[in-house]
């Protein structure tokens, strides 16, 4: 049940920003320039993170939402569940094992990070831009996941899976999706729906 009872039941993150819009545009322009815009890390490989750390989240919406986006651009989305389940055994490329190791102790205990795990992920081949990348898509879903676990969204993407508008879709028309997703959030409130 959202915990905001000008929401409907079951809620969507778009309730949520049709409710309250006040910076809606620039949160999803950073997030069009964090995870669809040039960096060292894919698209996919930024989507994976997302998924990734909202699953650790327990966020259900973020985990299903991003699991799409994850899956569009190339990964599996089975692959989130097998990292919670167990990331030493979980089937994702081994140059991907410690980035995301990285991801997950600045999770769940960002003060313990030490100088070894920066430097798993070096010696795995990744940039300091791509560690800086990943840190970023960390931080932000920490917020988002705080944001929708706050307010009760409680849409389920595993129980309607065909109702993100990811689904069936291509990289190429999710160049810009939340972008695109403040302005149907936007175009809906003038229009009065």
């Amino acid at each position: 049940m959202p915990l905001l009872p000008s929401l409907p039941d079951p809620a969507h993150l778009s309730d949520l920003f049709a409710r309250y819009p006040d910076n809606l545009r620039p949160l999803m322009e950073f997030h069009d320039g964090l995870l669809r815009g040039e960096g060292a890390l894919s698209v996919g490989q930024r989507e994976l993170i997302a998924a990734y750390v909202s699953a650790l989240n327990a966020c259900r919406f973020c985990a299903g939402s991003h699991k799409a986006y994850a899956e569009v651009f190339g990964f599996d989305p089975d692959l989130i569940d097998a990292l919670v389940a167990d990331p030493e055994t979980a089937r994702v490329d081994d140059r991907l094992r410690p980035l995301l190791a990285y991801v997950a102790k600045l999770n769940a205990l960002p003060a313990r990070l030490t100088d070894a795990d920066a430097a798993a992920v070096y010696a795995a081949g990744w940039s300091e831009e791509a560690l800086y990348e990943a840190v970023q898509v960390c931080a932000l879903f920490n917020m988002m996941n705080r944001i929708v676990e706050g307010t009760g969204i409680n849409f389920d993407y595993a129980q309607d899976p065909e109702a993100h508008p990811a689904r069936a879709s291509t990289p190429e028309a999710q160049e810009m999706s939340y972008t695109a997703f403040a302005d149907r959030i936007e175009a809906a409130r003038r229009s009065g729906g």
